[in-house]
């Protein structure tokens, strides 16, 4: 069993008993004698500390017995931050009210904030610059056509 697919596996098990949460994504990286393992989990209310905390000792346990790597390995595990997209529909309700970028599977981008999701899309009230005024129109688009969903923070 290849080492992503163990470590899901061992997620998903947890995750079952935290209906809440969820499995964004596992990535593995670097060579085979110095692995870092990074463990993505998201909620639906957001994902505590401490809930990360007992996910890592869970799977870190689970790979220290089966010995899956042969040198020194890392492990985190953690919510995504900003730089990662939005992978999941679950993960639209608790951002709404705030600023997304919408791509597109043809290329466009619809920035502004998140209004409201559907089981056919979203819909975002579009801001378009003119002169210095920004103006705003709601603008619905079809899960079909959406490739990806980022949240825009502002340190403003």
């Amino acid at each position: 069993m290849e080492v992503k697919e163990y470590i899901a596996n061992l997620a998903q098990e947890y995750l079952q008993e935290q209906p809440h949460l969820f499995l964004v994504e596992i990535v593995v990286t670097g060579a085979a004698r110095r692995q870092k393992v990074m463990v993505l989990i998201d909620g639906d209310e957001g994902v505590t500390i401490d809930e990360c905390a007992r996910l890592s000792r869970r799977i870190s346990a689970a790979l220290e017995e089966k010995d899956f790597f042969e040198g020194a390995w890392s492990l985190e595990v953690s919510s995504p931050g900003v730089d990662f997209p939005l992978k999941y529909q679950r993960q639209y309700p608790k951002h709404i009210g705030r600023r997304v970028k919408v791509t597109k599977t043809d290329g466009a981008t619809v920035v502004g904030p998140l209004l409201e999701i559907t089981a056919e899309g979203i819909r975002v009230n579009e801001e378009t610059k003119v002169k210095k005024q920004t103006l705003h129109n709601e603008v619905f688009i079809s899960h079909d056509n959406i490739k990806s969903v980022s949240v825009l923070v502002s340190f403003s």
